[in-house]
């Protein structure tokens, strides 16, 4: 019998359209022989869509089109199913009950615990990192406070708020001056895909950053800018219990800051493969295996698997590393737990293809959920039977 498996992409983030770029990607490389596929397409105001042309990246070049022939859906649990259904029309229609959910979305409001949270609340096995782990990951300074604990090479950095910049911007810069000196990065604290991400290299530049950074995020982080700069990523697969490392790659760009434009608008919005949809981070212009040491390659991948592990982290999740080449120093500089494209370009060249790739993730979340229902999560007794608050208007009814 074939697993039932809602795929639910987009939704209200700056990322919304690499999202819908991915999941069709995976959706077209998931087997139909042992899944029965149902795309549900979260609206950038986080209504919920599912139909026939969804998988198909041609139909987002007319989304109000698209939406007028899908099906506006929500998720409810009868007799202990988690069902998809129609909500249209006199009479609400189950489309079908969904085994589990596989999220492929990116950003915030989504990715950062958002969604998990969401679909768990709905008994659902969730393909990928928790509500925690989640949050975690897209929060670069927590994520950078918790790896840091635990000896993981991160660079130092400081975290501005909105509202603290607006009070004392002069002060706030000359701090960041005395601490990092120039060139500094600035980004917002919890963005992904280079968004909102610049270089400072004199006090005007510092103010134009920051203000940036402000216009995505409440919160910004700035850290120093490795001036001679050599980025290297690794993908990691499994969960706390086993987890392995893939290939290493080294990302080829052209600018100092690997721009939004870089990873995926250069040649990113081609149609082909199996799937017949954007090629994605899959088209980013990278070396793989990286033009690294195997001594070094082994070293990234060992941190890349303790930082997956700390973390919590479950599924397939990216981590980028930046190495200084004056110094040869080696740091952890973020972690993409659902990285675009899934990252299956890692883990083809060891002999794991995307389509073998994605039945892994689906595993691991379902082993997960086998282990939580031994937990327990509510007790037999109620204690509200005997309850008596005292002093509440609501405490003694007539």
């Amino acid at each position: 019998m074939k697993l039932q498996v809602a795929v639910f992409f987009g939704g209200k983030s700056t990322e919304h359209e690499i999202s819908v770029i991915s999941a069709i990607q995976a959706i077209g490389y998931l087997d139909r022989e042992k899944y029965d596929v149902y795309p549900v397409y979260i609206t950038k105001n986080n209504e919920m869509y599912t139909g026939k042309d969804l998988d198909k990246i041609e139909s987002y070049k007319d989304i109000p089109a698209l939406l007028k022939k899908s099906s506006k859906v929500c998720l409810k649990i009868y007799e202990n199913k988690t069902v998809l259904e129609k909500t249209e029309g006199l009479f609400n229609k189950t489309v079908a009950a969904i085994d589990v959910a596989f999220p492929i979305v990116h950003g915030t409001n989504v990715e950062d615990g958002t969604i998990q949270g969401f679909l768990r609340m709905y008994n659902l096995p969730v393909v990928g990192c928790d509500l925690t782990s989640s949050a975690v990951g897209m929060d670069k300074y927590v994520m950078k406070a918790v790896l840091a604990y635990n000896n993981i090479p991160v660079l130092d950095c400081e975290r501005i708020t909105a509202d603290r910049f607006s009070e004392s911007p002069d002060v706030i810069m000359e701090v960041l001056e005395d601490r990092f000196g120039y060139p500094m990065i600035v980004k917002p604290v919890n963005l992904g895909s280079s968004i909102g991400i610049s270089k400072a290299t004199d006090r005007d530049s510092l103010e134009e950053a920051l203000e940036l950074g402000f216009r995505f995020a409440e919160k910004v982080l700035v850290e120093r800018a490795i001036e001679h700069l050599k980025e290297i990523n690794c993908a990691v697969l499994g969960d706390y219990t086993d987890a392995v490392a893939s290939v290493c790659e080294q990302p080829l760009n052209g600018h100092e800051i690997l721009s939004y434009k870089d990873k995926y608008m250069s040649g990113g919005a081609k149609t082909g493969g199996e799937s017949g949809g954007s090629k994605g981070m899959a088209s980013l212009s990278r070396k793989i295996p990286a033009d690294i040491s195997d001594e070094l390659t082994t070293k990234i991948q060992e941190i890349a698997v303790d930082a997956f592990v700390c973390l919590g982290c479950s599924g397939v999740s990216r981590i980028d590393f930046m190495i200084d080449m004056d110094t040869n120093e080696l740091y952890l500089n973020e972690i993409n737990t659902i990285p675009g494209s899934l990252s299956f370009y890692l883990w083809e060249p060891v002999g794991t293809p995307y389509t073998k790739l994605l039945d892994k993730m689906i595993q691991i979340a379902l082993n997960k959920e086998k282990r939580e229902s031994n937990l327990t999560y509510s007790f037999e007794t109620n204690v509200l039977q005997n309850a008596n608050i005292g002093g509440c208007k609501g405490s003694k009814l007539n």
